[in-house]
C-alpha cells in the first residue's frame, strides 16, 4: 500500500493517458491502416519543423539553467526527461524530477529549490501572457470554428488565466528569490520559447495541409497554447487532440492531422526514454 500511495500520480497519469490514447487511436485508425496512411504528412519539411518544435522547450530550459548554474551539456538530457515527465505523468512532476537531479549535484548549486521554483512560476506567467495575446489575435479569425457555448468556456478560461497570474505579480518580492536581472532573463526566454513553439507548430501544420486557411492554424495554435496552461494534467497534447477532434470533427483531415501530431510527440517521448534507458544501462555495465 505504501508503494501504491507513493506512486499515485504516475498511476493516475497512466490511466488518463491511456484514455486519451483510446480517443486518439479511434480517430487515426477508424478507417484502418489506410486512414492512418492518409493522416501521415508527406512533406518532409513537416518533420523538420516538428523536430524543431519538440526540442525548443528543453533547449530554452537549458539556456536558462546554463545562465543560472552553468550546467554541463548532460543537463540537457535531464531537461528532456523533465519535459517528458510533465507530459506523460502529471503536470509539474518534471520540475520535481529536475529538482532531485540538481540536488544530487551540489557542485552546480547548493540550494536549487529557489531557482527551480522561480523558473516554473515565470514559465506559467509567460505562458499566460502569450496565451492571452494569442487568443486576442486568433479569436477574430477563428470565432466561426466554435459554438457560442464553447466561446463562453474560452472566455472563462481566459479570466482564470489572468487571475492566476495576478497574485505572483502583486507579491513578487515575497515569491521570487532570484535577482531581478535573472528574473527578466528567464521571463524573456520563456516568452521567446512559447512564441517560437507556436510559430513552428503552425508552420508544421501548414506544411502538412496547405489547403487550410492561415486563420485556422492560428486559432488552433492558440487553442493548444491555452490547453498547455492547464495544471496537473498529463499529456496536454493528447488532451488538446481529443478536444480538437470533438470541436472540428466535421473536418476529418484536419482533426486527423492534429491527432497525428499528438501521437508523434508521444512516440518521440517513448523513443527517447528507451534510448536514455539503454544508454544508462550501458554505462552501468561498462
Amino acid at each position: 500500500m505504501k508503494t501504491i500511495k507513493s506512486r499515485w500520480p504516475a498511476i493516475i497519469g497512466a490511466i488518463v493517458t491511456l484514455a486519451m490514447l483510446a480517443g486518439l487511436g479511434h480517430e487515426l485508425l477508424s478507417s484502418g491502416l489506410a486512414g492512418l496512411s492518409r493522416a501521415t504528412p508527406r512533406n518532409p519539411l513537416f518533420y523538420a519543423a516538428f523536430a524543431a518544435l519538440y526540442f525548443v522547450p528543453p533547449l530554452a530550459d537549458y539556456l536558462i539553467f546554463r545562465r543560472l548554474w552553468r550546467i554541463p551539456a548532460s543537463g540537457l538530457v535531464a531537461l528532456i526527461k523533465k519535459r517528458i515527465a510533465n507530459d506523460v505523468v502529471m503536470g509539474y512532476s518534471g520540475e520535481a524530477y529536475f529538482y532531485a537531479w540538481a540536488r544530487a549535484r551540489t557542485q552546480l548549486v547548493a540550494a536549487p529549490f529557489g531557482a527551480v521554483k522561480d523558473v516554473s512560476i515565470l514559465s506559467a506567467i509567460a505562458g499566460n501572457a502569450v496565451t492571452l495575446a494569442m487568443i486576442a489575435v486568433a479569436l477574430p479569425v477563428g470565432r466561426d470554428l466554435i459554438s457560442p457555448d464553447m466561446m463562453r468556456l474560452v472566455y472563462g478560461s481566459l479570466a482564470v488565466i489572468f487571475g492566476t497570474s495576478l497574485p505572483f505579480l502583486i507579491f513578487s518580492r515575497k515569491v521570487f528569490s532570484l535577482p531581478r536581472a535573472d528574473l527578466w532573463m528567464v521571463f524573456g526566454m520563456h516568452c521567446v520559447r512559447l512564441i517560437l513553439s507556436t510559430l513552428l507548430l503552425a508552420i508544421a501544420w501548414a506544411l502538412a495541409m496547405p489547403s487550410a486557411a492561415i486563420g485556422t492554424w492560428l486559432f488552433l495554435s492558440a487553442g493548444r497554447l491555452l490547453f498547455s496552461r492547464l495544471p496537473l494534467l498529463p499529456n496536454k497534447d493528447l488532451l488538446f487532440a481529443n478536444f480538437a477532434i470533438l470541436m472540428i470533427g466535421q473536418d476529418q483531415a484536419l482533426s486527423e492531422l492534429i491527432a497525428f501530431t499528438a501521437a508523434a510527440v508521444l512516440l518521440v517521448h517513448a523513443v527517447l526514454i528507451l534510448g536514455f534507458g539503454v544508454l544508462h544501462l550501458a554505462r552501468r555495465t561498462s
